[in-house]
């Protein structure tokens, strides 16, 4: 596509003033903030690419918001085109994921490296949000006392419906901007007034999935990202 889009005659700065026009519901965006006040680390898990989810980050000011960044890597070239690359090689090393994830990412490999690297940290919870196919392999991952926040009749609640016994992680549903907010939030809350009461002050994981969408029901359809969120 963007091969098709640099011999029609578009540019780079063509892009990125398109990509700057995506609005990001003004819920998820305070949501973002709140919980990075709350020492979570935020992390994303996205389909998307690096050019795109960095250059809305940076627009929005909440590139600096994010620890770190997983998706599929994508630069301008020395002839000013965006050149974009999978996550995972499929041609030459498939990911061999079972699960429906795009042959280009599996999500749920991300999320075993996280957890991997959390595992010398002490104990941490997990909250994924997401509302893709690619959304469901992650969320079969996550562990009794994690949280998974599908996004309601979209493809991943779809799966879980289907699939609950599969699911060990307790299910929190969300909708819209404003139930985005008020769901997460209430769940760090809750997971911190847990772990005070417990004298244990290791820190926490919550996580997401990071792209551009329109939320139904938002005021003016504005879309949101989905993210990954960590209090440290």
């Amino acid at each position: 596509m963007m091969k098709e889009l640099h011999s029609q005659g578009t540019k780079i700065e063509d892009i990125k003033a398109v990509l700057k026009r995506t609005p990001i519901h003004p819920r998820i965006i305070q949501a973002i903030k709140s919980a990075y006040a709350l020492g979570c680390d935020l992390k994303i898990v996205s389909d998307a690419n690096a050019f795109f989810i960095e250059t809305i980050l940076k627009h929005h000011g909440l590139r600096e918001y994010f620890s770190e960044i997983n998706t599929n890597p994508g630069f301008v070239d020395e002839e000013g085109r965006l050149r974009i690359f999978p996550h995972h090689d499929f041609t030459q090393s498939p990911h061999g994921c079972h699960h429906p994830c795009p042959p280009n990412m599996c999500k749920g490999t991300v999320i075993e490296r996280i957890q991997a690297s959390m595992s010398t940290e002490g104990k941490k919870t997990i909250i994924y949000l997401g509302d893709g196919v690619g959304d469901f392999c992650p969320s079969l991952k996550l562990g009794d006392g994690d949280y998974v926040m599908p996004r309601k009749n979209f493809p991943v609640w779809d799966l879980i419906c289907e699939n609950r016994r599969l699911i060990k992680a307790e299910v929190c549903e969300w909708s819209n901007g404003d139930e985005f907010e008020h769901v997460l939030l209430h769940l760090i809350s809750r997971i911190s007034i847990d772990r005070n009461n417990s004298g244990n002050s290791t820190a926490q994981l919550y996580s997401v999935d990071c792209k551009p969408q329109t939320m139904p029901g938002a005021a003016h359809e504005k879309p949101f990202f989905h993210a990954l969120y960590v209090p440290h």
